[in-house]
């Protein structure tokens, strides 16, 4: 779960006009709060046009709203097909996590081989999931309870917000970050190191399945520009300037290093529901018109031929 998604309260980048794209949002169908089909709802009464579903390693959310016989979308919204792959990175110094973070926007929601690659990655995130709970046990903070009936089938991607969900109900923690800050973030108590891909399969598969990859909420990018020469030798081509937590400066570091290294912008609220309403979010988020245009300008023309790199 990344840090900070509030917008900062200090240096804070006011949105000048509404944002109308949101390319980062999740659903319950992984770590987020609310049901696809309210994910698109609020998005919609925003006034957000164009939304992107971005759950971790699984389609199975946008799949839903798209499925014969579903409800029809909001009126003047496109929803389009992405994904959020968590890439361990254990050779790089100072990374949150050890990871790196890759949104595959525009990927093919039928594809074969990311389906099967996304399924082993639900699997790693099981076997982690349960490990969690192991250790939360071991040390005297239990959350069964809190999580009996919850549903762990594979479709499902299950995460450390839900475990930090239930240490918030069990009175564990205060807050969900709280329980991030004091049991599960990286190197705490409840910590358990995550396992599967690396980057370069992570936007391997995005690629080969007509996607986009995005490296997402990397403040760390300005001062670690080894690192974006190396994630674009892989594959990368884009990468999240705007994002809920960024503040101005960090905005404008990020539109130079997009610019020194020809990566196409992109951003969003990474929306997941604990940080207030979907319309919270998306006011404190700013995504220019202009970079939502040459994004989808982008996307469509990856579109042209079946398994090209977007």
């Amino acid at each position: 779960m990344p840090r900070g998604r509030r917008a900062p309260a200090v240096g804070r980048l006011v949105p000048p006009t509404p944002t109308r794209a949101d390319f980062h949002a999740h659903t319950l169908r992984s770590d987020g709060l609310l049901l696809p089909a309210d994910l698109a709802a609020a998005a919609a009464a925003a006034g957000v046009r164009t939304l992107a579903i971005a759950d971790h390693d699984t389609l199975a959310g946008y799949r839903e709203l798209m499925a014969p016989g579903s409800a029809p979308l909001p009126e003047g919204l496109e929803v389009i097909p992405a994904v959020e792959i968590n890439a361990t990175a254990l050779d790089i110094a100072d990374l949150p996590d050890d990871e790196l973070h890759f949104v595959g926007l525009g990927v093919d929601p039928a594809h074969d081989a990311l389906d099967a690659v996304l399924g082993r990655q639900r699997g790693a995130r099981r076997r982690r999931f349960e490990r969690m709970l192991e250790r939360l046990r071991e040390i005297g903070l239990p959350v069964d309870a809190q999580l009996e009936g919850m549903d762990r089938s594979d479709e499902e991607s299950l995460g450390r917000p839900t475990i930090a969900r239930a240490l918030v109900e069990a009175g564990w923690a205060s807050s969900v970050q709280d329980a991030f800050t004091r049991i599960v973030g990286h190197g705490m108590p409840g910590y358990v190191r995550r396992e599967g891909m690396g980057p370069v399969e992570a936007m391997a598969s995005i690629r080969g399945a007509g996607g986009l990859p995005v490296l997402a909420h990397f403040a760390a990018a300005p001062r670690l520009p080894g690192v974006i020469d190396e994630m674009i030798a892989a594959g990368l081509r884009g990468i999240e300037v705007h994002h809920r937590s960024f503040d101005a400066v960090t905005v404008g570091s990020m539109q130079t290093v997009a610019a020194r290294h020809r990566l196409v912008a992109s951003g969003g609220t990474d929306f997941h529901g604990d940080e207030g309403t979907y319309a919270e979010a998306i006011a404190e988020t700013w995504v220019p018109e202009e970079v939502a245009a040459r994004l989808m300008d982008r996307l469509r023309a990856g579109r042209t031929a079946a398994g090209a790199p977007a």
